[in-house]
């Protein structure tokens, strides 16, 4: 009669491993609802804040930018705490000591993540993943310099509640050429699909690439990897290699490229505004 017990020392290795990839994915892939989440609400306070803006509340515009960064920053720890995951996941080698308890100790690592458990102590000589879960986090937290308020989203709420009254005109302390190019921005890579030539705002099924970051039209860029053992990224200068298993249409993706239809509106808007103005200045003239 054959054995049912677990292999012995290393045997138990490759079972762990792949226990912890699919887990960090599953923590990543609600962590990611999170984040749109919180993208959503941002969109929706800016909305409220040019609403307040044009009936000239002030007081309660600035009230909202304050909440507003202080949602921005627990994004972009969110952030930081999705790219600790994906790293630890993807890296972390469990020993042969891990065997029977893994799915024990990685309980430990969810707990860990949301920063809510800590009276757990386990006595055995095994990995800190509380440790190392925040060790990566402020590693990644520690790479970004930028000071809070000069965060690009806040820039985008200012502009927009600016705009308001203000449309056409640069904002206080900036030149004409810097507005042009900070309304601009986008945390998407490329605007046009290198494949296609559509603009990213007019894809039918966008997707994006887990390692370049770069997005591209499904059909397009499926159609491609089938067709190249070694589909390079087609995005001139992009060293990544694409796999279909790792060109994904993520959640925020949807949200983000909705930013770029609002933001060219906007843009839209304020140029004709400034055209409208010269048009009259030069009839006084």
């Amino acid at each position: 009669m054959a054995s049912t017990s677990a292999p012995r020392g290393g045997g138990d290795v490759p079972s762990a491993s792949g226990i912890m990839t699919t887990s960090a994915s599953m923590l990543c892939s609600e962590n990611q609802s999170l984040i749109v989440e919180m993208r959503k609400v941002f969109n929706m306070m800016k909305e409220i804040a040019v609403d307040l803006e044009r009936e000239n509340e002030s007081a309660k515009v600035n009230e909202l930018e304050n909440t507003v960064a202080e949602l921005l920053a627990t994004y972009e720890d969110c952030t930081y705490q999705t790219s600790a995951i994906e790293s630890v996941g993807s890296t972390y080698q469990p020993g042969a000591e891990v065997g029977f308890c893994f799915r024990l100790i990685f309980s430990i690592l969810v707990f860990a993540c949301c920063q809510t458990y800590s009276g757990l102590v386990f006595e055995m000589q095994l990995t800190d993943f509380k440790k190392l879960l925040n060790d990566e986090f402020m590693k990644f937290k520690g790479n970004k310099s930028s000071a809070p308020q000069n965060h690009p989203l806040l820039r985008q709420f200012r502009e927009a509640v600016w705009n308001v009254h203000h449309s056409g005109q640069p904002m206080p302390g900036e030149e004409h050429e810097d507005i042009v190019m900070t309304s601009t921005q986008s945390t998407i890579l490329n605007i046009t699909c290198p494949l296609s030539g559509k603009p990213i705002t007019e894809l039918a099924e966008p997707v994006r690439g887990v390692d370049c970051k770069h997005v591209y039209e499904k059909k397009a860029i499926m159609g491609y990897i089938s067709i190249n053992a070694q589909a390079k990224c087609p995005v001139t200068g992009c060293p990544r290699y694409l796999r279909q298993d790792k060109v994904v249409s993520d959640p925020l993706l949807l949200v983000e490229i909705e930013e770029m239809r609002s933001m060219s509106k906007e843009n839209m808007t304020a140029t004709l505004v400034e055209d409208f103005t010269m048009t009259d200045d030069e009839e006084e003239d």
